[in-house]
């Protein structure tokens, strides 16, 4: 026996902060889908998603990231999940294309939200400090039901700071293992999948647009978390990234940052025994990876 879950029968917020192409994504996505309601502005990321809760008049919502372009196959989407999953308890995770390095996997994709779960959850701002799991992600306090199709690009890279910050905060949080930060030796042992996307985060970019401060932000991210005692729940707080930015990034000139790029490469190699290059992929090796890349399918014990 199965459940049917279709994205018509539910809301669609467009949930946005401060993505510098915020809104000519969102007048995309309203030419695509007029009824769409949206949540801006509102900091934290839990505060951002009881919001769209708040906002929700169906017992579950489906929420577009500000960054996201979907396709109009979406509207058409139903899942069918099988009848011992407790639905009330489980969010649906499309995936995503990301445009900097072809990645293809949940981060930033689509999701469908139970209402009253994301009304009740306690996670990142509002987590319990005793809680590490839940300080920088939803996903350990809730099941993920991860569905392997894509309905959306990642527009991440409209600006060097957006691509920056893109990169670092999967640079940390690709880092941690359950949310939390292991050691050298538990970090080698992450699961391939985890793992591998980081390494192409570091590498892949240079032929996008902005792709270069992506590889830079993937890179210090990683080289903080892993290799300083910087505070990686620091991660969760835009407006932290943001003066982040200002202070330490915003003026480095394009020559000094490929060499930011090459130095942060060194040392994470010499630190972290990690399979990259110092130097990212060039322009026309970015292009021949994504070409070839097989991005791997999300199966699991949470696909359905």
């Amino acid at each position: 026996m199965t459940n049917s879950v279709k994205v018509l029968d539910y809301d669609i917020i467009y949930l946005s902060y401060d993505e510098p192409n915020a809104e000519k994504n969102y007048s995309d996505l309203c030419k695509k889908v007029p009824w769409a309601k949206r949540v801006h502005g509102v900091k934290g990321s839990d505060s951002a998603h009881k919001a769209c809760a708040e906002l929700s008049e169906t017992d579950r919502f489906v929420t577009i990231d500000g960054d996201n372009i979907v396709t109009e196959e979406l509207l058409q989407q139903e899942v069918e999940i099988e009848s011992h999953v407790v639905l009330e308890k489980s969010v649906i995770s499309w995936s995503a294309y990301n445009i900097i390095n072809g990645l293809i996997y949940g981060n930033g994709g689509i999701k469908c939200w139970p209402k009253e779960y994301a009304l009740n959850m306690k996670t990142h701002e509002n987590a319990d400090p005793n809680n590490l799991q839940a300080q920088v992600e939803f996903c350990w306090d809730i099941n993920y039901i991860q569905v392997d199709h894509c309905f959306s690009t990642i527009y991440n890279n409209a600006t060097p700071q957006q691509a920056w910050r893109a990169g670092f905060r999967e640079g940390v949080k690709m880092s941690l293992e359950q949310g939390k930060k292991p050691t050298i030796e538990e970090f080698k042992k992450n699961h391939w999948r985890n793992l591998h996307r980081l390494y192409i985060w570091c590498m892949i970019g240079l032929d996008i647009q902005n792709g270069a401060w992506a590889i830079y932000g993937a890179r210090e991210g990683l080289y903080k978390t892993m290799c300083t005692d910087w505070d990686y729940i620091n991660v969760r707080d835009f407006e932290y990234l943001n003066n982040l930015w200002k202070k330490d990034y915003e003026n480095i000139s394009e020559n000094n940052l490929y060499t930011n790029i090459e130095y942060v490469g060194k040392e994470l190699i010499k630190y972290l025994e990690i399979p990259i290059s110092k130097v990212p992929l060039e322009n026309d090796q970015s292009v021949f990876f994504k070409k070839v890349y097989n991005n791997p399918t999300r199966l699991g014990k949470n696909f359905y």
